[in-house]
């Protein structure tokens, strides 16, 4: 067995600890979601070029799954790192939270006090 398959069999061990775990916390691997070519997805590239890998995640729990528009790669970005940025674009609903009985507009004191 060469370096290059062991390397290879831990990186696959690792991917499926790291799917097991998101599955026991109940949370979603956001780069996995959209489909998006291979360059944009790719989140380390080796120095010469050659290997491309997806190491780099954004997990989001399930019930806020909704919430993610889009994952991406941003490779522009200047950081002091062989990896690329992990970009993700969420999308909040608040809920307005309703008070029975009280008055919802208040007086607002705008009388400014003489500087002079």
């Amino acid at each position: 067995m060469s370096w290059d398959d062991m390397d290879r069999e831990r990186e696959t061990k690792m991917e499926k600890r790291f799917a097991n775990l998101c599955a026991f916390n109940k949370s979603v691997i956001g780069g996995t979601i959209f489909p998006h070519k291979r360059i944009h997805k790719a989140t380390w590239i080796s120095p010469d070029h050659t290997t491309e890998n997806q190491i780099d995640h954004i997990c989001i729990n399930k019930k806020f799954q909704r919430t993610i528009e889009d994952v991406r790669i941003r490779r522009g970005a200047d950081t002091a790192s062989d990896h690329h940025l992990v970009l993700a674009n969420l999308k909040l609903k608040l809920k307005k939270n309703w008070t029975t009985g009280e008055k919802t507009s208040q007086k607002l004191n705008t009388a400014f006090p003489s500087r002079y």
